[in-house]
């Protein structure tokens, strides 16, 4: 197989994983009559969004990078704000 054609699934990987993110959240929305964000969508966006940062940095398309890095650096910071506030709700006996 071609390095180019490993490159394109790779793509397209990511781009199915950071896509199945919304069908997680219309799911999840759909199953409590209401909109909500569920902890897998920030999961999913993580995921999708590293594999297509590292097919942006493979492709060197400066755009794509800053893009994709930049929605890591949110991902990352939505996981970090559940699990404080998760923990908080420990700690007050919730």
């Amino acid at each position: 197989m071609k390095d180019t054609t490993v490159w394109i699934m790779i793509g397209f990987l990511g781009q199915a994983l950071f896509s199945a993110r919304f069908i997680i959240q219309w799911l999840a929305s759909e199953r409590a009559r209401r909109s909500i964000v569920p902890k897998a969508f920030w999961y999913f966006s993580l995921a999708g969004s590293a594999v297509l940062l590292s097919y942006a940095i493979h492709r060197a398309d400066p755009v794509f990078i800053v893009g994709q890095a930049s929605g890591l650096f949110i991902y990352l910071r939505n996981l970090y704000l559940i699990k404080v506030e998760h923990r908080a709700s420990l700690d007050n006996g919730e």
